[in-house]
C-alpha cells in the first residue's frame, strides 16, 4: 500500500505513517484513534490548491498535515507541536 490511497473520493492513510508521526506503534495508534484520542480532518484546496487536500491529524498537542493530490501522491508533510511547525519535509520525488 502506498501511504495514501484514494477511492471513490475517500482518503485511506496507511496507519504506520500516522503512527510513527507520535511516536506510537501502530496497535497503539489505532486504540487511540477507535478512543476518540487521535482525530483527523481533510480540506479541500481552493482557488491556487485546487486538486489538493491537506489531511490533519490531532493528538494531544501535535498535528500532522499532509498535502496530497487527487491521486494520494504525498507533496508535503509537517508535524506541528502547540501550533508551530516543527519540521516539514518535501514528499520523496516530490
Amino acid at each position: 500500500m502506498t501511504q495514501v490511497t484514494v477511492k471513490a473520493g475517500e482518503f485511506t492513510v496507511d496507519a504506520d505513517l500516522v503512527a510513527a508521526a507520535f511516536a506510537l506503534d501502530q496497535a497503539g495508534m489505532q486504540a487511540k484513534m477507535r478512543a476518540g484520542e487521535i482525530t483527523s480532518r481533510c480540506a479541500t484546496g481552493i482557488g491556487e490548491d485546487e486538486g489538493r487536500f491537506q489531511l490533519t491529524f490531532h493528538y494531544q498537542t501535535r498535528a500532522l498535515r499532509l498535502i496530497v493530490d487527487g491521486s494520494g501522491t504525498v507533496l508535503s508533510k509537517a508535524m506541528e507541536v502547540n501550533g508551530r511547525r516543527r519540521r516539514a519535509a518535501a514528499a520523496p520525488g516530490g
